[in-house]
């Protein structure tokens, strides 16, 4: 290969690094490692870190809490989406609600695959691990990117009562949403 060949590919390359953009939210990052950190106490609960968690999403739905005992670690919940499910085109033709801590879509027209919708979006349960998180969390809408790190956790209850987090994003339905000790939490 001539040099002046090799140096238009290395100009290209350099290009396309260059210019990508990066604030585009990025899939959820966890180790799959399972945390063998000791649980603490919150109020009449005991919080067990399962894994460490983190993503960059848009905000596709928000739904407040004030009645059950899930709203007293939890007052929110977010609907998240990442990849193809941030983006504005394909979600022109989804329907997004959230009620009793679930997530539900419907598409007349389905944009994308349907299994590319289902692990590209989440509904995610936000215990806030500080007043700092809890006073941006109630900032956050519907259309904003989110970027959130801490634990993907399970609670149990001093009456044996337990929540517990799912730790893949291909799980659906029952049992398939993230249940997060939300430690920081930017909007942007």
């Amino acid at each position: 290969m001539k040099r002046s060949t090799l140096f238009l590919l290395v100009c290209v390359a350099a290009s396309f690094w260059w210019l990508w953009p990066t604030d585009r939210p990025q899939a959820p990052q966890q180790h799959s490692q399972v945390l063998s950190d000791g649980g603490f106490r919150v109020e009449r609960y005991s919080i067990y870190p399962l894994q460490d968690f983190s993503i960059e999403a848009r905000v596709l739905g928000r739904e407040d809490y004030r009645l059950g005992r899930e709203a007293e670690l939890s007052p929110t919940d977010l609907a998240l989406g990442w990849g193809p499910m941030e983006d504005p085109k394909v979600l022109a033709d989804i329907r997004i609600t959230q009620g009793n801590r679930w997530f539900y879509w419907h598409a007349d027209r389905l944009p994308i695959p349907r299994r590319e919708l289902e692990t590209h979006a989440a509904n995610m349960h936000m215990i806030p691990a500080n007043d700092g998180v809890a006073h941006t969390l109630a900032q956050v809408s519907a259309g904003e990117h989110v970027r959130l790190s801490g634990k993907l956790v399970r609670v149990e209850g001093d009456d044996g009562w337990r929540w517990v987090s799912s730790l893949t994003r291909e799980d659906t339905g029952a049992g398939a949403c993230e249940l997060i000790w939300v430690e920081s939490l930017e909007r942007y």
